[in-house]
């Protein structure tokens, strides 16, 4: 007899298969990543496929097969169609799930994964469609707020709140010109300098620096607030476009703190520099 079982799961990845189907990745809060064939979904008339697109959460009842599964009915619980009508939104949407297919176990329950991406997806989703640099800067920080709220359920997100090896609290200084603080990807987050420290830098005396405390980054005092941010359950609704270039450098940072954590290259990221890139050029136009 054909064991049959139900699901709810959002569809990350999918492959041609054969002549009509579709292989999906899906992440369940309930078996984790599967991987399931869908039938006939490339066919034209197919009840299917919508329901196979990426960034679409289904109720599933899902055949056991041999090798692969099989889904015998799909029905939509949400579907995120904003994402695929903005190619800023696209790219940060497929940056997230790329993130979550490296992170996501198969065969092991996944709640908390799920709901968490769900909602980051969401959040990205609702961002008014804008060409303004305003808007790019939001779109910008709620990747950055996404990636470092799937490390931190990974248990590997960098420290932020206190020094990574001193342990002391730390707070951003506005008041003192060049005040800066180290990130190491090293050491897990922020390094609080000494005041020779910040001299130094200041002076451009970084390979010496470098090379003693491993320190990847200096960062500015907003972008210590920045970062610090992330931590937190929302972002402040009052992002700046004075921040653009702040969070720019916080979301590669953190690209190059996730890829030597979880030793792997993030292929969607170049879609998120070629959108912005393309965003410059169409700026220099105008």
């Amino acid at each position: 007899m054909t064991k049959i079982y139900k699901a709810t799961g959002i569809n990350l990845k999918a492959i041609p298969l054969g002549e009509s189907d579709r292989l999906l990745t899906i992440l369940t809060p309930e078996y984790g990543l599967i991987r399931v064939v869908a039938p006939g979904v490339r066919k034209p008339k197919s009840k299917l496929g919508g329901r196979s697109e990426i960034f679409v959460v289904n109720q599933l009842l899902i055949s056991k097969g041999r090798s692969l599964d099989r889904i015998n009915q799909a029905e939509t619980i949400i579907s995120y169609a904003g994402l695929s009508q903005n190619l800023g939104k696209l790219a940060a949407g497929q940056y997230l799930a790329e993130l979550v297919l490296h992170q996501a176990l198969s065969e092991h329950p996944q709640t908390e994964l799920f709901y968490l991406l769900n909602e980051h997806l969401e959040r990205i989703e609702k961002l008014q469609n804008k060409t303004d640099r305003l808007w790019h800067t939001q779109l910008i920080a709620y990747l950055a707020h996404g990636i470092y709220h799937l490390l931190a359920i990974e248990g590997i997100a960098p420290q932020v709140q206190i020094c990574c090896v001193t342990g002391n609290q730390l707070q951003p200084n506005f008041n003192q010109q060049n005040w800066q603080v180290g990130f190491s990807i090293d050491e897990g987050g922020i390094i609080q300098l000494s005041e020779s420290d910040i001299a130094s830098s200041s002076e451009l005396k970084l390979s010496q620096l470098n090379t003693a405390s491993r320190i990847t980054n200096f960062l500015s005092a907003n972008q210590l607030l920045l970062f610090q941010q992330l931590a937190k359950p929302q972002l402040n609704t009052e992002i700046k476009l004075t921040s653009y270039q702040d969070w720019v450098i916080v979301e590669k940072l953190l690209r190059k703190y996730c890829q030597y954590h979880l030793s792997y290259s993030i292929r969607s990221a170049n879609l998120i520099d070629t959108y912005l890139e393309s965003i410059r050029e169409a700026e220099k136009v105008m």
